[in-house]
């Protein structure tokens, strides 16, 4: 299931959302708004929805969330940008802190 989130996933969004693919959740996130979707079969899923509730582009990374562990995977085809982020993974170790600081804020330590 997918679920946007403006704020911390209780523990049953959290179930909801790790069903999918049992012991990760793809995400994608909105740095700018701090609005996070989780859940579903792909990364471009979630950032489908993101964009529906009236994210920019730039402003979407996409990651895997390992719950059980607090693992993060930044890699994703969302994350590919020839102007911005030339590759799958997210580059910026700026941005990349910013993702992981929502995800955990979000998901993570429940």
């Amino acid at each position: 299931m997918i679920l946007l989130l403006r704020e911390r996933a209780t523990p049953e969004q959290l179930e909801q959302m790790v069903q999918q693919h049992k012991f990760y959740i793809r995400t994608a996130v909105d740095i700018e708004r701090r609005v996070l979707v989780g859940g579903g079969g792909l990364h471009a899923d979630c950032e489908e929805k993101l964009l529906d509730d009236g994210s920019r582009q730039q402003d979407i990374w996409a990651a895997s969330f390992m719950p059980l562990t607090g693992k993060m995977i930044f890699e994703s085809m969302v994350n590919l940008r020839p102007r911005q982020n030339r590759s799958m993974e997210i580059l910026d170790p700026n941005i990349r802190e910013r993702v992981a600081q929502i995800i955990i804020e979000f998901l993570g330590n429940l």
